[in-house]
């Protein structure tokens, strides 16, 4: 971060606003952190949700990682495309997408396939299918420790469940997934002890479950935020997925966490509307648009305050407005990449302050072939 023109190109005039740029030897050094970070390559699952792309598959595939997250079936597909060895789908498949996830094995064999489940109904779903098609398949059971998106709280209930999908011929009990992106303290040590205090009935949960014979029980555990904790732990899969391009969101909540920003935008001022009035071609389609103003961190504009956003428009009121005229060229950091770069068919690839290529988001779409 020491040469602060790291994102701005040599020469922009060819490039279409507003598109988005990232750095490979940024992520390079993301990936190179992780690892470090994780100190146990086998106890990292990172999660493909935040770029999508096979060539950042690729670049951790030659780092050694060969054990991956992802959210849709199309992300699976193109995790089992670029050769992942194992693949965990962490939504839990309902409806024509449990059909496609079985489809998904039996296509790419080279492959190992999981998913979750959070109840007793979707259960005996996956064991009818699977009973169905004379096969097996491995399941993870989803854990609720706080964040009341998805999962099942621990207690009767979820052993109940765990005894089921264990004793079934049909399933392959892998262990419990626990998510807790709720947890944010912008203080590591503050961070971690919630962290701990809402991981602590988990770890008590598959202390039982081991007692009762149905071990050993793996734990596919958190995201970005709770990394630095999780990943300390022994015998967890830490499952970050920011972390591989970083945002100014992050950067700006966990500040010892030493990633780089490796995705920028590149947008032009289209008008200026009034006294102190900036407007950028900026707007809901090209950036995500569901957190409050700040969305981006405009270099340059920093000290500038983002006042409303259309489908095509950012504007930005600014004191020094008449430094600029229209048509200049500036570059931001999303406050949230995951869905910006679900925007965009195809990224540039930026290096040495030059555009080299393009990569694909292939997994954008909800479907690449199943």
């Amino acid at each position: 971060m020491q040469n602060q023109e790291w994102y701005r190109l040599g020469d922009s005039s060819n490039v279409i606003s507003p598109s988005l740029l990232v750095y490979p030897n940024r992520i390079e050094k993301n990936i190179e952190l992780m690892v470090k970070m994780a100190s146990d390559i086998t106890h990292l699952r990172p999660h493909i949700k935040t770029h999508k792309t096979a060539e950042i598959i690729q670049m951790q595939l030659r780092h050694g990682i060969h054990k991956f997250k992802c959210a849709t079936i199309a992300e699976a597909e193109l995790l089992a495309q670029c050769g992942a060895e194992d693949i965990l789908l962490s939504m839990q498949a309902v409806g024509a997408n449990m059909l496609r996830f079985f489809s998904l094995m039996e296509e790419y064999r080279n492959s190992t396939f999981s998913t979750l489940i959070d109840n007793s109904h979707t259960l005996g779903e996956f064991i009818s299918l699977a009973k169905s098609k004379s096969t097996t398949v491995s399941l993870w059971m989803d854990i609720n420790n706080g964040m009341d998106r998805t999962g099942i709280e621990v207690g009767a209930m979820a052993l109940g469940l765990f005894k089921t999908m264990f004793e079934s011929s049909y399933i392959n009990a892998k262990g419990l997934h626990i998510y807790d992106g709720h947890i944010r303290d912008e203080d590591i040590n503050q961070r971690k002890k919630v962290c701990d205090a809402a991981f602590e009935p988990v770890l008590t949960f598959k202390e039982k479950l081991e007692q009762q014979g149905f071990g050993p029980i793996e734990m596919v555990v958190g995201g970005s935020p709770s990394f630095p904790i999780h990943c300390k732990r022994p015998n967890v899969e830490a499952s970050p997925g920011t972390t591989l391009l970083w945002d100014a969101n992050y950067a700006n909540l966990f500040e010892e966490m030493d990633f780089l920003p490796a995705a920028v935008l590149i947008t032009r001022l289209i008008s200026k509307p009034g006294k102190n009035l900036l407007c950028l071609d900026l707007g809901h389609k090209s950036i995500a648009p569901e957190m409050n103003f700040p969305r981006v961190k405009i270099f340059g504009l920093e000290t500038c305050e983002q006042i409303g956003q259309s489908e095509e428009h950012l504007v930005v009121k600014c004191d020094y407005a008449d430094n600029f005229e229209v048509g200049d060229v500036f570059y931001a950091i999303p406050m949230h990449i995951c869905p910006t770069m679900a925007k965009y068919e195809s990224v540039s690839v930026v290096e040495n302050n030059t555009i080299t290529g393009t990569w694909k988001v292939a997994a954008r779409n909800q479907k690449i072939n199943i």
